[in-house]
């Protein structure tokens, strides 16, 4: 009673194709890119149509915690979370012009009564009517941020490697509401730097973008970008650090940066966020007022800030990862540890089990914030040397074995620390150790 329940691989929901055949997804000659690969592989994501996929168990344990990231970024500035319907009345769209504008990019359906409705990609309509119909709002109530991570829409006319341009995915999206243009501008900059910081205890290497403004709208807008050679975006840098762009805001004749001369150097990017200020362009529409000191009706000044969850989970795959092994940001990868037990019909069979066996209890009692990031490999018909290659193919940080060191006395384990590149002997006191340093959200 009290013991763990130990989660053994042979159970776990999560098809492994990791010898790669028939990896390449879709017709043949059909691109795809490293993190879709290793994806598929790895048995993390199943195509249902195209643009859509079933997230298998660990994904989704590797979603939640990037999103309990989220959270902890988003109430640090002030967010409040809340939860807006996929279906969004096409009157709301027309009324802000958009439904138009978006083009085939939305999916739309009528209902049995004949009214139309989107799927909504984005948000921003919604949330504006929504809090327009708080009639009396005051500026002592301002600012308002509220975000929500849900499903979203797009009717992608090429959807291609994997999630990183899917129809249907997991966005965090904020809308924000403040008293004055400055006080947007401040807004904004807090959220960026939220993102930052997000993206800084991930380990990705980002870089802040100037950016259109797109279908959104708004005057002001900066990307996120992680830079990838699969990325569809063209980036501008400046060698020193001064400046970056995407391609699509920047005179092309132009090509040093306007603070230093330094000639731009271009790459490409996989978008994993986006910023915009927006001014009174949706409040004006849906009439989103506050009552100001003086007790006159105001616009309230906006902004809206996305973060691509799904996104981010195949973009942070491509660029940590080799081409046959996965290398998750460890904060979020969807287990902490795998432990491998010896193969059956060896000399260290018995003894070696029953000491690994030990030492999953003994962790998850001694680091109860590891409990349940653990995973027993008991495929004990496979040599050690085949499961670790495979443990390593699956990126868990930190791989347990028991090798011939568990006859010794005291018994001593194999610890191959993913992330460091180093292999590790420790004693059940010395793996202990090195765990309490392994981070869950």
């Amino acid at each position: 009673p009290g013991r763990v329940k130990r989660l053994l691989l042979s159970q776990l929901f999560q098809p492994l194709n990791l010898q790669g055949e028939g990896a390449g997804e879709g017709k043949a000659g059909e691109l795809t890119c490293r993190s879709q690969k290793l994806m598929l592989q790895a048995g993390l994501i199943h195509p249902s149509s195209p643009g859509c996929y079933s997230y298998m168990p660990p994904t989704v344990r590797a979603m939640e915690k990037l999103i309990k990231v989220m959270d902890e970024e988003m109430q640090a500035v002030g967010g409040q979370k809340l939860n807006m319907p996929s279906l969004s009345s096409a009157e709301l769209w027309r009324a802000s012009g958009r439904w138009d504008r978006m083009g085939p990019e939305l999916f739309r359906l009528v209902d049995r009564h004949g009214k139309g409705y989107c799927l909504g990609p984005t948000h921003e309509e919604a949330v504006t009517e929504l809090v327009a119909a708080q009639s009396n709002l005051s500026y002592k109530q301002l600012p308002l941020r509220l975000y929500q991570v849900t499903r979203k829409f797009r009717d992608e006319p090429k959807p291609r490697f994997g999630l990183l341009r899917s129809r249907e995915f997991y966005m965090k999206d904020m809308y924000t509401f403040d008293v004055s243009e400055e006080a947007a501008q401040q807004t904004y900059g807090l959220v960026c730097g939220a993102y930052c910081s997000l993206f800084d205890r991930l380990g990705l290497p980002f870089v802040k973008v100037q950016a259109a403004t797109g279908n959104i709208g708004g005057t002001v807008s900066h990307e996120f970008q992680l830079p990838a050679e699969v990325g569809e975006d063209r980036l501008l840098l400046c060698p020193g650090g001064h400046f970056a762009a995407n391609v699509e805001t920047f005179n092309e004749e132009q090509m040093s940066c306007p603070t230093c001369r330094e000639k731009l150097t271009q790459t490409r990017g996989i978008e994993v966020g986006h910023a915009f200020y927006l001014g009174t362009k949706y409040s004006s529409v849906s009439n989103a007022v506050f009552c100001s000191p003086d007790n006159k009706p105001q616009l309230a000044e906006m902004g809206c800030y996305g973060l691509g969850v799904t996104r981010i989970l195949a973009a942070s795959i491509e660029v940590l990862s080799t081409e046959d092994s996965i290398r998750w940001p460890s904060l979020i990868a969807p287990y902490q540890l795998c432990f491998i037990s010896p193969k059956r019909g060896s000399k260290e069979e018995k003894e070696g089990a029953l000491l690994l066996e030990q030492l999953y209890d003994d962790v998850a009692e001694a680091l109860p914030h590891l409990t349940g990031d653990s995973v027993l490999d008991d495929r004990t018909q496979l040599t050690i040397g085949k499961r670790l290659k495979d443990a390593n193919r699956l990126g868990y940080p930190y791989v347990l074995v028991a090798g011939k060191g568990v006859c010794e006395d005291p018994p001593v384990f194999e610890v191959w620390n993913q992330n460091a590149g180093e292999v590790l002997f420790l004693t059940k006191e010395g793996v202990i150790e090195l765990l309490s340093k392994a981070q869950v959200p």
